[in-house]
Order: structure tokens, then C-alpha cells, then sequence
């Protein structure tokens, strides 16, 4: 299955094959962990899945923390913020004892990074803090989640390569067998030739 999706991604055009696991890292819940994952398995090299991935997971977690910043601004402009969910709560009692860096890190494990982003910078924390180790999140689970695609795809070759050795094995068994029968019934043909002849003079 995965050389089947190898060949099919390296049958597209090389700009398309990055581009494409560029925009796999913009969405969030695949951003740039899956996207490694995706790119690595496709056949991309390991490198640029990675950074094709983090960079697209990083375009559009700066969208959403700017976006977040100028509606907090006008927000709290114009009125009080509204009250918060108890998902946010949630996140909002996780900011305050584990802080930006906490969050930003571990945050991946329950929220896409564009969402837990925004909230931080809805807490209060400040933009470009949050920017930084958000940064910092994505490369991280990035090169992870790379390293380990990587991996698996060689541990799943060097099992798959007993399978096909086997029939390999069986092959040469058989042909090592037939010349031994071949030099037999030749060695057997030319002892019996000479009683034949002497039976006849």
C-alpha cells in the first residue's frame, strides 16, 4: 500500500508534491506532525516533508493569531469579553499554571496549534511571545513525527523483505536440486549403455 502511494505521489510533478504537503500543514488537526507523516509516506524526502509542513502549519498559525489579536483589541474597546466556554475555561486554567510555553507545547495533544494560538493570545499573553513558541511546538512535533515516519517505513520494508527472499530461496533449493538429477540419470544412461552394446555382440 505504501509503494502504491509513493508511485502515485511521485507521478505528480515535483512542485505539486510539496505544495500539496505545504497545504496539508495549513489545516488544522493535520498541520505539521500528519503533514510530515503524509509527505515522508508519499516518497517526498524526509527534509522537505518536514519543512514543506512547518511552513504551511506556521502560515496559517499566524493568520489565526492575528486575527485573534485584532478582534481581542476591539473587544476589549469597545466592551467587557464575553464569558468564556468551558472548553476555554479549560484551556484558560491551563494557561495560567502552565504559561505561553506550556501550552504552546503541549497543547497539540488536545487543540490544533491555530486554535490554541488564538485563545492564548485572547488570554492576554503577549503576541509575539505566543508566535515563539508556537514557532517552536511545530517545528518540534514536526522533526518528531518525521523521524518516526521515517522509521516505520523501515521497519515495515525490513519485514516485508523476508517475504520475498523466501520464494527466492525456494527457487535456488529447486535448481540446485534438478542439476543433481540431471547428472544422475546421465551418470545412470552411461553405465547401462555398455551392457547393452555387450548384450548385443
Amino acid at each position: 500500500m505504501i509503494e502504491n502511494i509513493q508511485e502515485w505521489a511521485l507521478s505528480l510533478p515535483w512542485f505539486l508534491h510539496w505544495v500539496g504537503v505545504l497545504a496539508l500543514g495549513a489545516i488544522p488537526f493535520v498541520e505539521s506532525y500528519l503533514g510530515s507523516i503524509i509527505g515522508v509516506v508519499s516518497g517526498l524526502n524526509p527534509v522537505v516533508a518536514v519543512v514543506a509542513a512547518v511552513i504551511g502549519n506556521v502560515v496559517s498559525m499566524l493568520a489565526f493569531v492575528f486575527g485573534a489579536h485584532g478582534i481581542r483589541s476591539r473587544v476589549t474597546r469597545d466592551r467587557e469579553q464575553p464569558p468564556r466556554s468551558p472548553r476555554t475555561q479549560k484551556v484558560k486554567d491551563r494557561f495560567d499554571r502552565y504559561g505561553v510555553a506550556g501550552v504552546s507545547l503541549l497543547g497539540q495533544l488536545v487543540l490544533p496549534s491555530q486554535i490554541t494560538s488564538a485563545l492564548i493570545v485572547s488570554f492576554g499573553a503577549t503576541r509575539n511571545l505566543v508566535i515563539f513558541w508556537q514557532v517552536v511546538s511545530i517545528v518540534l512535533w514536526g522533526i518528531v513525527c518525521g523521524v518516526l515516519a521515517v522509521y516505520g517505513i523501515n521497519l515495515l520494508a525490513e519485514q516485508h523483505e523476508p517475504n520475498r527472499a523466501q520464494p527466492r530461496r525456494a527457487r535456488s533449493s529447486a535448481s540446485s536440486v534438478m542439476p543433481s538429477t540431471a547428472r544422475f540419470s546421465s551418470r545412470c544412461s552411461s553405465d547401462a549403455v555398455p551392457g547393452i552394446s555387450k548384450m548385443r555382440s
